[in-house]
């Protein structure tokens, strides 16, 4: 399970980086996209919680 959790984690961590990088916001005005960390980091939480789930 853990390692369910850690591939989980991996996967939307980059999912967040590649939708702050492709799609993010260019004006700076949304706090999650705007941002390269917050994204990486919401989209890592998110994977844990997805990957947790069952």
């Amino acid at each position: 399970m853990i390692v369910r959790v850690i591939i989980g984690v991996v996967i939307g961590g980059t999912a967040g980086y590649l939708y702050y990088r492709f799609v993010g916001c260019r004006s700076g005005s949304c706090p999650i996209t705007s941002n390269p960390f917050s994204s990486i980091l919401f989209g890592a939480i998110f994977g844990g919680l997805m990957a947790s789930s069952k």
